[in-house]
């Protein structure tokens, strides 16, 4: 199903636009002026939720709805919204029946144990540096496709390695061609958080440590893992939350994406 307002939102905002380039025109207002204005401006604000249509302009990536807490009747709404502006959006943190629920008033892609759901298809990847997606364990894989999911929604090349923990290191070996040559790893584990060091050991590149809330009770629903990993004595290790899938998975496309640019 595709949404289409016919609230006049979009009208007004467009006529605001104009009025700002006709007075860039006429001498009025200075370019400079003017990209703040439209820098600063657009959101919808409707009741529940005020919708940031220039995110994108600002920070390179358009909103991305957070499904945890929100009824499907929202979620459904603040699409039809972005829809009028945007080709795809995700949606992270949905609950399999939340989504259940959600895909009988939105045309929508989920993929289950992830929490991810896409309006629109993935698309082609644009980047020519690789992120590669490293997993502890297979109980770390829901947020470790989380994380290469968001990357590839922002068009990056993703490369997944499942499962080469530090309890069998000759695992982690067996990879060393595509670690080394990846632009940006993620390193996702739970329990003592060993991973993240390890490769922050052996790659030139950026490491993005993913902490999980797998292990036993003293893991402390992954505190353990995110201590240890805050306290990597591996250089060029950074620490997003506990099974912070997504905020990893952003973080790296935009670490890519800045080195492709170079």
């Amino acid at each position: 199903m595709v949404f289409r307002s016919s609230s006049g939102h979009g009208d007004k905002g467009m006529n605001d636009y104009k009025k700002l380039l006709e007075g860039v025109k006429e001498g009025s207002i200075s370019i400079e002026d003017a990209l703040l204005e439209i820098k600063k401006k657009p959101f919808e604000d409707i009741g529940f939720a005020k919708i940031d249509h220039h995110r994108s302009l600002r920070q390179g990536a358009g909103e991305v709805i957070y499904g945890a807490g929100k009824t499907p009747e929202q979620i459904a709404e603040i699409s039809k919204r972005l829809l009028e502006r945007s080709e795809r959006i995700l949606i992270t943190r949905l609950a399999d029946g939340q989504a259940k629920n959600l895909s009988e008033l939105l045309e929508f892609t989920y993929f289950p144990g992830t929490g991810i759901g896409m309006v629109g298809s993935l698309p082609e990847p644009t980047t020519q540096g690789v992120i590669v997606v490293a997993t502890g364990g297979t109980s770390d894989i829901p947020v470790a496709e989380e994380a290469a999911l968001t990357a590839e929604f922002y068009g990056n090349r993703v490369t997944r390695l499942y499962d080469i923990g530090v309890a069998g290191l000759h695992r982690t070996l067996s990879h060393l061609d595509e670690l080394m040559s990846a632009s940006v790893v993620i390193a996702i584990a739970g329990m003592e958080g060993a991973l993240a060091s390890v490769l922050g050991g052996l790659c030139d590149s950026p490491v993005i440590a993913v902490p999980t809330s797998v292990g036993y009770g003293a893991s402390f629903g992954g505190l353990s893992a995110l201590l240890s990993m805050l306290n990597s004595c591996a250089s060029g290790v950074s620490v997003v939350n506990i099974d912070n899938g997504f905020g990893a998975g952003y973080l790296a496309s935009m670490i890519n994406k800045k080195g492709d640019n170079r």
